[in-house]
């Protein structure tokens, strides 16, 4: 350092940097200083320790000081850019750090991008006639508010937002005006080319291109705002976020519940395809939806997720967890018997079966003829504390959290006795979101894992992560054996597909309305699995409110309409994912009989 000031010292004075003499001095000067306070900080010259140390503090001070001057050079120089100009940049450049990355399903589909948009922004200090501006405006933007507009281009302000979001064509109108003072912004804007498919699950974005709820609020929270602010997410930087719905077996499922919504006219319709082999969510779709293009809709409370921010009385469906309970517990076996031949007397309370076969039952009778009255009695022999434990261990008394922002509390009883558990055991009485009970009955035929359901991809490693044993390998086994039984013989057969090995559970609740259970609004579901000898795919479908139409001769219950519409859903998705119909279907008793659980019986 010091040779290269001596060096440049020796030019100046050799006449290099030829100056007149008043103008050459004072550099001379500077150049000098400059290289004396070098060469003493690195020590040459002048060897004492308390003048190296001197020279070296000047020398930083030198340094800041330039920084400084720099700083205050750059900001004069904004100082002396028209104000409108520097709003347009700073515009520009949340703009684009408001950039989101595409989301995809599960093979790559998009079903969220961003495009690139005209907005509209004036600049009133450089408008020549107001007046003529607005009125040439208003006719071509004739939502604008004129007076609103008036306001904003008569202000003293640098610059004001007059539309955001306006078509090519508007913007060549506009253009063609050729009014000073008015010009066009290029932002992101977010478009979802399913429109209602999956809009519920992806959620949707404001104006500033923020998300704001389902998937793309997620999104957000993982970092993506902050990002936004470092200015490291800008434009297509970001790596696509993929899920794990199927867009095809997505667009299937909206297709037969809003058929189905339709032909039994029910108030609302609900349905999910879930993976039980990883927890991850296939489809998913509530009606009535509305189209994630006009994300303004979604805040109508008839368009909400009834599958993961409403609650209900799921009714007999719950049934398949009190006979897991059951079976778990070793109390009962396949084998077992209970007496239904008379209600259940809890004060002036009865417990009825809704068809009453008024004799024993064994313990697959009381699940294809669904007795409540057998099922609140094996829930009475486990207990009201080992009954608390079992839900507590199956996810069904807590808020269940995902992915998606939105989510609801189960409402469960502050007091919780005898009369509790009978009417729990059969889905009455403690209110669930309905997400909740297919990541329970989920476990039931997956070999017992528990594991909360995902809208991301999850690798088996992924899986290993986060499942949990919750029940015993043979009481599974014992589960999808009552649920294809039930197909075959019960309450689901009209979910039999033909070629495929389903199992399920029908539930019918009745509504609770002004505080009482109301005998004709009901709610239907069906909770099914197939193939029932190897299973891989879970689906519930839920009717809110069906009504007895022709052919269901005058009934309204889950058998009626939410299985066959099940039966309709596994018919059109199982080839998209990979499980073709089978010619020779086995029996129910070959779910027991191929394992080696059955001699363990």
């Amino acid at each position: 350092m010091a040779a290269l000031f001596s060096s440049l010292a020796a030019r100046v004075k050799a006449g290099v940097f030829a100056l007149p003499g008043a103008l050459l001095r004072l550099p001379l000067r500077i150049v000098r200083l400059l290289i004396g306070i070098v060469r003493a900080a690195l020590g040459r010259g002048r060897p004492e320790p308390h003048a190296v140390a001197r020279a070296r503090l000047l020398l930083c001070m030198l340094v800041f000081s330039g920084v400084y001057l720099a700083i205050a050079g750059r900001l004069a120089m904004l100082a002396s850019v028209p104000e409108g100009t520097v709003a347009r940049r700073g515009i520009a450049s949340d703009a684009v750090a408001s950039a989101r990355p595409d989301i995809l399903d599960r093979n790559g589909l998009v079903l969220a991008t961003d495009v690139k948009s005209a907005s509209l922004y004036g600049e009133p200090r450089r408008l020549i006639d107001v007046d003529e501006a607005v009125e040439a405006l208003t006719a071509i933007l004739p939502d604008l508010n004129v007076d609103e507009l008036r306001q904003r281009l008569s202000s003293k302000r640098g610059f004001v937002w007059l539309k955001r979001d306006i078509s090519p064509q508007q913007q060549r109108e506009i253009h063609a005006l050729g009014l000073p003072g008015i010009g066009f912004m290029t932002e992101n804007r977010r478009i979802y080319p399913g429109g209602t498919l999956g809009a519920q699950v992806l959620g949707s974005t404001n104006i500033d291109n923020q998300g704001i709820a389902g998937l793309e609020k997620w999104i957000d929270n993982r970092g993506l705002a902050d990002l936004h602010l470092a200015g490291f997410a800008s434009d297509r930087q970001q790596e696509p976020v993929e899920l794990s719905l199927d867009l095809r077996v997505q667009h299937v499922l909206r297709d037969e519940l809003f058929t189905a919504k339709q032909k039994f006219k029910a108030i609302a319709a609900a349905g999910v395809v879930v993976d039980v082999r990883s927890g991850e969510i296939i489809a998913m779709a509530s009606l009535p939806d509305f189209d994630a293009n006009d994300p303004a809709r979604s805040l109508d409370p008839k368009n909400l997720n009834r599958l993961t921010t409403g609650v209900f009385e799921m009714g007999s469906t719950f049934k398949a967890l009190t006979f897991a309970m059951a079976l778990d517990s070793g109390k009962f076996n396949l084998n077992s018997t209970l007496d239904a031949r008379s209600a259940l007397q809890f004060g002036r309370f009865k417990i009825h079966d809704y068809h009453a076969e008024n004799k024993v039952l064994t313990l697959p009778e009381v699940f294809i003829y669904s007795s409540n009255i057998g099922t609140a009695k094996m829930a009475l022999a486990i207990g009201v504390e080992g009954h608390k434990a079992f839900l507590q261990k199956m996810g069904q008394l807590d808020r269940l959290r995902t992915e998606l922002p939105e989510s609801a509390a189960p409402l469960v009883p502050k007091r919780w006795g005898e009369l509790n558990t009978a009417t729990i055991a059969f889905g009455h009485g403690l209110a669930v979101a309905p997400i909740q009970v297919l990541m329970a009955e989920n476990a039931l035929v997956n070999g017992g894992w528990l594991m909360p359901p995902t809208f991301l991809k999850r690798t088996p490693e992924d899986v290993a992560k986060v499942a949990v044993r919750v029940l015993k390998p043979e009481t599974s086994v014992k589960m999808r054996y009552l649920m294809r039984l039930n197909a075959e013989k019960g309450s689901g057969k009209k979910a039999n597909t033909p070629g495929y090995f389903v199992g399920g559970k029908t539930g019918t609740a009745e509504k609770v309305i002004n505080g009482r259970y109301s005998k004709t609004k009901l709610l239907t579901s069906f909770i099914s699995a197939f193939p029932m000898d190897d299973p891989q795919y879970l689906v519930l479908v839920m009717l809110d409110e069906p009504q007895a139409v022709e052919g269901t001769y005058g009934y309204a219950t889950a058998g009626w309409n939410a299985a066959p519409t099940t039966a309709h859903i596994i018919q059109r998705i199982a080839p998209m994912l990979g499980i073709m119909p089978r010619k020779d279907l086995p029996t129910a008793e070959s779910i027991l009989t191929n394992t080696t659980l059955a001699q363990a019986q």
